[in-house]
C-alpha cells in the first residue's frame, strides 16, 4: 500500500492535468455557463457524470458525461480562441471508475503502469483509445474543440476521451470545422464573453463491439455577452452521416433538441439569452 501511495505521488507530480467528477456544476465549476445556469435536467443521461476539466490546477470546461453510452452529452466552455499547436497526448478519467481514484486526467499507460488498474477496468467506466481505432467513416470528435482555446494548456485540456464522441470524418473535418473555424469568428464580433454548449445526441448504432455510442446528431449553441445590457445568441445542428450544418435560433435548436431527446422542453441557457 505504501509503495501504491509513492507511485500516486510521483505520477501526480509528473502529470499535473486534473479533473474532478463532482454533483454540480453549480458549486464545482459554474463559471462556464452563462448566469452560472447549466442546461436543464432534459438533456441528462440515466447515469450521469458531472466533471470539472481542470489542468495544471486551473479550471478549463465542465462535461456531462453519458456512462453508459461512453459519450459527453455536452461539454460548456469559453470561448477565447487563440493560435499554437495542436496536442498529441489522449488522456482518460480515472474518477470516473469511482472516487477513490485519482482526481487527475491520466495517460492510459500511466494508470496501467503505475496504478495496477486494467484496459478492461477503465473500459468499463468510459471510452479508451483502442475503441477508436481501426473505424471506417468516423474519427475522434472533440465537443470543445481544442482550437477555441487560446493557450497550450487550455488545449491540452481538451484532449481527453471525455470530451470526444465518434463523427462522421467529413462532417469533423468539413462543414462542421467551418463552422468551428470561420463562422464563430464571424458570429461572435462585437462579443466581450461568448459562452458555449456543444453536445451529441445519442444514436442507435456503436463502435467497439456495443461499447461507445455514435451521436445521431452533433450541436452547437452560443450566448454572446456585446454589453451589460445586450446579448446575442444561435445555435447550430448536424446530422452525423451527413456533411451540412444548420445554423438556427437558440430557440429553435432547443425545441429541436426537445424532440430528439423527448425528455421535456430543453433550456440551454438563462432565460435572459435571446431565444428569437
Amino acid at each position: 500500500m505504501l509503495l501504491l501511495l509513492l507511485l500516486h505521488v510521483l505520477a501526480s507530480c509528473l502529470w499535473q492535468g486534473h479533473s474532478e467528477v463532482v454533483t454540480s456544476f453549480i458549486s464545482s465549476c459554474p463559471q462556464f455557463f452563462f448566469q452560472e445556469t447549466p442546461p436543464n435536467k432534459a438533456l441528462e443521461p440515466e447515469r450521469p457524470a458531472w466533471i470539472c476539466q481542470r489542468y495544471k490546477n486551473q479550471y478549463y470546461f465542465a462535461t456531462l458525461y453519458d456512462r453508459s453510452r461512453r459519450i459527453p452529452v455536452y461539454s460548456a466552455y469559453l470561448y477565447q480562441p487563440g493560435s499554437g499547436t495542436r496536442p498529441k497526448t489522449w488522456l482518460v478519467e480515472p474518477q470516473l471508475m469511482g472516487l477513490s481514484y485519482p482526481k487527475t486526467m491520466e495517460k492510459e499507460w500511466t494508470l496501467l503502469k503505475h496504478f495496477d488498474i486494467s484496459l478492461e477496468k477503465l473500459s468499463k467506466s468510459q471510452a479508451i483509445l483502442q475503441d477508436y481505432k481501426n473505424l471506417t467513416g468516423l474519427n475522434r470528435g472533440h465537443l470543445n474543440p481544442s482550437s477555441h482555446h487560446s493557450n497550450s494548456s487550455s488545449r491540452t485540456a481538451t484532449f481527453t476521451l471525455t470530451n470526444i464522441v465518434p463523427q462522421d470524418e467529413k462532417l469533423n473535418g468539413g462543414a462542421w470545422n467551418n463552422y468551428e473555424q470561420q463562422t464563430m469568428i464571424r458570429r461572435t464580433k462585437g462579443c466581450n464573453t461568448t459562452y458555449v454548449v456543444v453536445g451529441a445526441v445519442p444514436g442507435n448504432n456503436y463502435i467497439a463491439k456495443g461499447k461507445v455510442n455514435i451521436p445521431s446528431h452533433i450541436w452547437s449553441s452560443a450566448c454572446c455577452e456585446v454589453d451589460t445590457n445586450h446579448r446575442k445568441a444561435w445555435g447550430v445542428i448536424a446530422e452525423n452521416d451527413k456533411n451540412k450544418v444548420q445554423l438556427l435560433t437558440l430557440g429553435e435548436l432547443e425545441d429541436r433538441l426537445t424532440q430528439l431527446y423527448r425528455k421535456g422542453q430543453v433550456s440551454l441557457f438563462d432565460s435572459s439569452c435571446p431565444r428569437e
